[in-house]
């Protein structure tokens, strides 16, 4: 059987058997929360609440700045113990709310009331969305009632659920569709609701059988069906990315510097969807996420629950503690994660996955000239000639590289993984778009 795919990619070992198949844990609440207030693309929330000051789990303590920004949430009840500078994924000085753990807890272990969504307008549940501080939780982060907010010009016809996957090791995304296929259909129902549109497809790779079926059998009991359909797609990296998911599923492109609503679609993760079905359905915000932890230097590998602001020290510990001094601690997965130099930074709501590799996994090595093998070029699922534009940025003539595209890179590292002589090239082109984007602001 052939499964849908798009041009170039490549097949890096999964190694998912670590935690694949494993089902979720709630690992315990940490005693100190370090909240970021920013945990998404846009400007950093403003903090609501001071030092000293009691809270109760879910309440907003940030409030989203601006257009593009998101609220920010309790992840505990308890005291606020500073809002102060504390190192993030995203800044060695991020400001947080820490938030000493103390008191009930108002939805832990509770059922919660189901909303009649049904009868809300497309605006309550968008506001909804936005009221819980939803962003992507593939990892962009960007905030969720921006995007199902498209302007008025832009004509959507398509919802994409991005339920590939395909990053090595992690195995978060599919424990979600095997256990709560219910909640993802109906928030791909709500999402389909908020925009206005009656057809969505959701996109899962071949490699994960059991998720498929799930999905399907859950669509197979709405009545009367829906124009919601399961597509299996070929295992292959990076099928998750936003241009190359459109292009497997509807054969559409993204033109080159445009979005997903130029080809009249619209992308969310499968894990934001399920957090648009808790926001909606059950009022919840986004203050706890399902992630993977794992790696060979991680005792007890598996699918978790976890509290946002819990910092990766304390997670490990839930999880059985190290067997092996870690030479790599990942945010994410291996091919588009974030390298962190601490485990004191806390989990925030674009984290899928915290991965600690060992030497052998990690491999650190001195790159060599490029030998112009092409190899890079072969795989590019952008198009590009990462060989060239690299080599043209290594002589700082960015004057050269601005018509070769380079922000059409998707940083896959797909071009890196191939490379004989270990260049790391999408590293390169990260450098470039940045002194790109400066250069245009001055």
């Amino acid at each position: 059987m052939a499964f849908t795919t798009f041009s170039g990619g490549i097949h890096p070992p999964e190694n998912k058997r670590l935690s694949e198949g494993k089902a979720f844990s709630n690992l315990s609440v940490p005693q100190l929360c370090y909240i970021p207030l920013q945990q998404h693309v846009g400007k950093p929330a403003r903090p609501i609440v001071e030092a000293g000051e009691i809270v109760r789990e879910g309440q907003l303590i940030g409030l989203a700045e601006g257009y593009i920004s998101a609220n920010v949430h309790a992840s505990v009840p308890g005291k606020v113990v500073e809002v102060a500078e504390h190192p993030t994924v995203y800044s060695k000085r991020g400001m947080c709310v820490t938030i000493e753990a103390q008191g009930s807890f108002s939805t832990s272990g509770k059922p919660l009331e189901a909303v009649p969504w049904e009868s809300m307008s497309g605006l309550e549940l968008l506001n909804r969305v936005a009221e819980a501080g939803v962003v992507g939780l593939g990892g962009a982060a960007f905030p969720t009632q921006v995007k199902l907010h498209p302007p008025r010009n832009r004509k959507i016809e398509a919802l994409i659920i991005n339920g590939s996957e395909c990053e090595p090791y992690l195995t978060v995304d599919d424990m979600l569709m095997q256990s709560f296929p219910g909640e993802i259909v109906e928030g791909v129902r709500i999402t389909l609701k908020i925009l206005g549109i009656t057809t969505a497809f959701i996109g899962v790779e071949n490699n994960k059988p059991h998720a498929i079926a799930s999905l399907r059998n859950k669509l197979a009991e709405i009545k009367p069906a829906e124009n919601i359909q399961v597509v299996a797609l070929k295992a292959k990296y990076p099928q998750g990315a936003e241009k190359q998911l459109i292009y497997s599923l509807t054969r559409r492109e993204v033109p080159s510097g445009g979005l997903p609503m130029d080809a009249a679609t619209v992308v969310q993760n499968v894990g934001t969807i399920f957090a648009v079905r808790e926001a909606v359905a059950l009022g919840k915000p986004l203050f706890e996420r399902y992630i993977t932890v794992t790696g060979p230097c991680v005792k007890n590998p598996g699918n978790y629950k976890v509290r946002l602001g819990s910092r990766i020290s304390d997670v490990i510990e839930e999880c059985g503690g190290l067997v092996a001094e870690p030479a790599k601690i990942i945010m994410g997965g291996p091919m588009c994660g974030t390298a962190l130099d601490s485990m004191d930074i806390p989990v925030v709501k674009g984290t899928s996955g915290i991965l600690l590799l060992g030497r052998e996994e990690a491999r650190p090595a001195d790159y060599l000239p490029c030998i112009r093998c092409g190899r890079c070029v072969a795989v590019c699922p952008a198009g590009l000639v990462p060989c060239d534009m690299v080599n043209t940025i290594e002589k700082g003539r960015l004057d050269l590289v601005e018509p070769s595209h380079p922000f059409d890179c998707i940083m896959c590292g797909a071009c890196t993984y191939v490379c004989p002589s270990r260049r790391p090239l999408n590293h390169f082109i990260k450098l470039a778009q940045e002194k790109l984007r400066r250069r245009q602001k001055e």
